[in-house]
């Protein structure tokens, strides 16, 4: 698909986040064929949804004394999560991770879903599906082909869930897509194969591409989000420490990549100074620290200027991690003031 094609040789020129080859402790044979697919996720099995508005799980999580608002939300969100299986323990040695894996949802739950996920729901109810993730080593493998079909069938996942949620839960109602890193390369093509152009756009609020290189003109009607009271529209951004560039960078790719400051909602270069940061969430998830880094949007990326008292996250020139976290309160009430506007006018 054009829109693989387009990310696949856009990270090309994005600086890993993760560690090179010799980094992992475990990683998959070199051919894909080479090991078995565990068994595909049924949507139906409620276990095999990290979150939904009808039990308890980490997406309900609310640092400090916020509070979420999923059973009172007229508008869902459906959340893919970032790569969690990244051979940093023994035996994350497939191509594709097992959602029966209680050890690896565990870590799902107590890392995107709590820090990346909950960041939505005081806008709408939260839908997150557990799906065959690929290795973090398909983005890197020089078998390209083995890495293609890796995506491929995490993406699989990732569709059926959404058809499920479609068929099941959303009874037309109004959604957000949101979505880090491995998730995002996923909801891209959700957001061509059931949403741009097609009846289902008039449904979306807005969706939240964060943490991979989205090109401005992936979809043909759903443009980049220039406001903050925008609808219909795509957000993107991945973030570095103010004045470095990924390895590859190219200059000359930069101007086509959308980028939106997550403190101001626009894509001009305009410095956000911290004071205007609503509150970002660091590690231990129990308050909301206000004006704790800025942001300025620079030539196909996200700046962050690195905080007085630096913390082991700004060790590094990628802030990836901290995509949602930075901006936490920021992202939250933006996409509070996307549905309000979104329900104003229909």
């Amino acid at each position: 698909m054009k829109y693989t094609l387009q990310l696949l040789f856009l990270i090309l020129f994005t600086n890993s986040i993760f560690a090179q080859e010799e980094g992992y402790k475990a990683l998959p044979p070199t051919n894909f064929e080479d090991v078995t697919p565990p068994p595909a996720p049924d949507y139906s099995n409620t276990n095999n949804w990290a979150a939904l508005p009808s039990k308890e799980d980490s997406a309900d999580l609310c640092p400090g004394d916020l509070q979420h608002n999923q059973d009172n939300a007229a508008v869902d969100i459906f959340f893919v999560h970032p790569t969690i299986y990244t051979g940093s323990q023994e035996g994350q040695d497939q191509w594709n991770a097992d959602i029966n894996d209680a050890t690896h949802n565990a870590d799902v739950d107590d890392s995107t879903i709590k820090n990346q996920a909950s960041c939505f729901n005081a806008a709408g109810r939260v839908y997150a599906p557990r799906y065959r993730q690929a290795h973090i080593y398909a983005y890197y493998t020089k078998n390209k082909e083995a890495g293609d079909k890796a995506l491929d069938l995490a993406y699989q996942d990732v569709k059926q869930a959404f058809e499920y949620y479609l068929e099941h839960y959303n009874e037309g109602r109004p959604f957000i897509i949101a979505s880090h890193s491995q998730g995002t390369t996923h909801s891209g093509h959700l957001l061509l194969d059931f949403v741009d152009n097609q009846p289902l756009q008039e449904q979306l609020v807005a969706a939240y591409l964060v943490g991979i290189p989205i090109p401005k003109d992936t979809f043909q009607t759903i443009p980049v989000c220039k406001t903050p009271d925008q609808t219909g529209c795509f957000c993107a951004w991945r973030t570095w420490r103010n004045g470095k560039y990924p390895e590859f960078y190219h200059p000359k790719l930069s101007p086509k990549i959308a980028v939106t400051n997550p403190i101001t909602w626009t894509t001009d270069s305009t410095p956000a100074r911290r004071k205007l940061n609503k509150g970002s969430i660091l590690f231990k998830f129990d308050k909301v620290k206000k004006g704790f880094i800025g942001a300025q949007v620079h030539e196909g990326i996200l700046w962050a200027k690195r905080p007085p008292k630096p913390i082991s996250l700004f060790i590094g020139s990628n802030l990836h991690v901290g995509d949602i976290n930075l901006y936490y309160m920021n992202i939250r009430e933006n996409a509070v003031e996307r549905v309000k506007a979104y329900l104003e006018g229909r």
